[in-house]
């Protein structure tokens, strides 16, 4: 069977182009059906366009470092190497690199973007919980552009968040093009979170739960079914142009019996403690940023704080962009434990500082770092402890990586998972499950919060909190009460009174005296039930019959009484009585039409 598909007409002096272009394309992607393809269609769409994004961002960051260091990497060079372009400055060049950088990005970020200031996953959070996930579609550029120069000059910071920033505008945007409803926008916000880690880290399984766990809080098999599309989607672009290799390299390593598993128990405690305190830290140095730099404008604490970034850089340049490869020698067992304790100490401020001066980046990738530093420190000193298990740094590094990263962000299932991938190693899976549990679970009693929603915590908004309760608290019950629900007569007969309830089209109804005083409440069960059990064909009366329930009071608020209305009998409502004068009728149905209002 063949479809017409009619496009609107581009000269028809009515609209503009772009306007009719728009109806154009809603118009060939329109579902055939309610819950059609558009969905699975423009998820493929978000996911391959955030893999996009993701090549070329990482490209972005190795032009900027290259053009502010002289180096594809300066983490990874041996020494103080001077910029070939100013070697004359020798390595105090890295003093005015971050500086630099933060002259470009910080008034770029103040003009077009503010919410792009940050490490972004936040964000992204509270548009999909507070704003139906609406995200403004200039984020994803002044982001990719600001990230890359605040990396690319020295910023001690991840690519993650700035990735998950840009594909979740990306999906947002499109989403609004096709003028879908929120949660279809939510669930593309999520698809573009997805597409973003899995191709950034050749993780497409880590993506589908890092956008579920962290920022949907919901595995619904349709928007699970999208994400996964997205993921894939992206998975594909990215290993096109970035290949398919394994993130990180793991030296050989054995596992022994279960006898090592207390150490990897240990190993989660002390990563807890690293996770948290990376958080207090981060949020700490914040703080102290913006005290000392409360007269400063915004768009210029970068360049001002970048001096100051610098100075560390200079006496520890493995602290020079998300440096990965220094990541790697810790992995390998390359440094001394007093040097990797000192690199642990050194990124959670070097990150630290640069979130606080107003710089553009994620904190996924430090807490990747800074739980190498411990779990490799953790595993040199078994090793000399142990001679048996001299040589398993990299087990012991790895295991602490996704521990350190569970315990700051509270997603055990995928920090699980992309240590997996992030190796392609999957027979150390289970003391890595055992020491991710440990820590989030840990975590959760040190903190309320995790690196991601302190953020939001500290502006006042609850996540954990349904959308609605604020909404519920402002509102009474008679201004959202039927106050014209009929009630029936007491002196009415069963029979009677279930004619009555039937012609009504409810399940309950209100019994008043001749005073209008309440005397309970009657359902189409409870009068069958006693026409049954009557002799009488007519049945007692219904003020004899009916129930006693809970009522609510006109001036009270709704966030008293939502429970008492969703657990009401027969699902029908709550009675409203003011000195034992009924005065309306709280039916689950008004309930709801709020929460749905405030976009539950």
């Amino acid at each position: 069977m063949s479809h017409e598909v009619r496009i609107p007409c581009m000269s028809n002096g009515i609209g503009t182009p772009r306007r009719n272009l728009s109806a154009a394309w809603r118009t060939i992607w329109r579902p055939a059906s309610e819950g059609g393809y558009q969905l699975i269609s423009v998820a493929l769409v978000v996911g391959a366009g955030a893999g996009f994004a993701a090549v070329a961002f990482r490209w972005m960051i190795s032009a900027a470092t290259l053009f502010f260091s002289g180096h594809l990497d300066y983490s990874a060079v041996q020494g103080h190497p001077a910029h070939p372009w100013l070697p004359w400055l020798g390595p105090f060049f890295v003093v005015l690199a971050p500086a630099a950088g933060g002259l470009v990005y910080g008034p770029l970020v103040q003009r077009f973007a503010p919410e792009a200031r940050g490490h972004g996953v936040p964000e992204v959070m509270y548009a999909v919980s507070r704003h139906g996930g609406r995200i403004k579609g200039q984020v994803a550029v002044v982001k990719a552009l600001a990230s890359a120069i605040c990396i690319g000059s020295g910023g001690s910071v991840g690519r993650e968040g700035p990735i998950v920033q840009i594909g979740s505008a990306l999906g947002s945007w499109l989403a609004r093009v096709f003028r879908m409803p929120d949660a279809r926008v939510r669930t593309l916000v999520a698809c573009g979170a997805a597409g973003g880690i899995a191709a950034t880290f050749n993780a497409p399984i880590a993506g589908v739960f890092f956008a579920l766990e962290l920022l949907l809080a919901d595995f619904e098999a349709g928007s699970f079914g999208a994400v996964v599309l997205a993921s894939v989607a992206a998975s594909v672009v990215g290993r096109t142009f970035l290949g398919d290799k394994a993130f990180l390299q793991l030296p050989p390593f054995h596992l022994g019996g279960g006898w090592e598993y207390p150490l990897f128990l240990l190993l989660g405690l002390l990563a807890a403690l690293a996770g948290v305190g990376f958080t207090r830290v981060l949020y700490g140095i914040e703080d102290a940023c913006d005290f000392a730099a409360r007269r400063i404008p915004n768009w210029l604490r970068p360049a001002l704080g970048g001096l100051l970034l610098g100075l560390l850089l200079l006496a520890l340049p493995q602290m020079y962009g998300v440096g990965y490869p220094v990541l790697q020698a810790g992995v390998d067992g390359r440094y001394a434990v007093g040097f990797l304790l000192l690199l642990l100490v050194g990124k959670i401020v070097a990150t630290s500082l640069t979130i606080g001066i107003g710089g553009s980046g994620g904190v996924f990738a430090p807490s990747l770092f800074i739980g190498a530093m411990l779990g490799a420190a953790f595993g040199e000193v078994v090793g000399i402890i142990d001679p048996a298990l001299h040589g398993q740094v990299g087990t012991f590094a790895l295991v602490g990586m996704g521990a350190v990263f569970a315990g700051a962000a509270r997603a055990p299932i995928t920090a699980v998972i992309i240590m997996v991938e992030m190796t392609g190693e999957y027979s150390i899976i289970l003391p890595i499950m055992f020491a991710i549990v440990v820590s989030a679970g840990v975590s959760k009693l040190l903190s309320p919060d995790t690196i991601y929603t302190l953020k939001l915590s500290r502006r006042g908004v609850d996540l954990t909190r349904h959308p609605g309760t604020e909404l519920m608290q402002a509102t009474r019950v008679d201004s959202v009460m039927d106050a014209g629900r009929r009630s029936l007569d007491g002196n009415l007969s069963a029979a009677q009174g279930s004619h009555l309830l039937l012609a009504s089209g409810r399940h309950s109804l209100p019994v008043t005296d001749d005073a209008g005083r309440l005397a309970g409440v009657v359902t189409l069960q409870l009068l069958s039930e006693a026409l049954a059990g009557s002799e009488d064909r007519q049945g007692p009366a219904l003020s004899a019959l009916a129930e006693h329930v809970a009522t609510a009071a006109p001036a009270a608020t709704l966030d008293s009484v939502v429970d008492l209305v969703l657990d009401s009998p027969a699902g029908g409502g709550l009675p409203v009585v003011d000195g034992g004068v009924l005065k309306g009728w709280l039916s689950q149905e008004a309930v709801l039409r709020l929460l749905a209002r405030a976009g539950a």
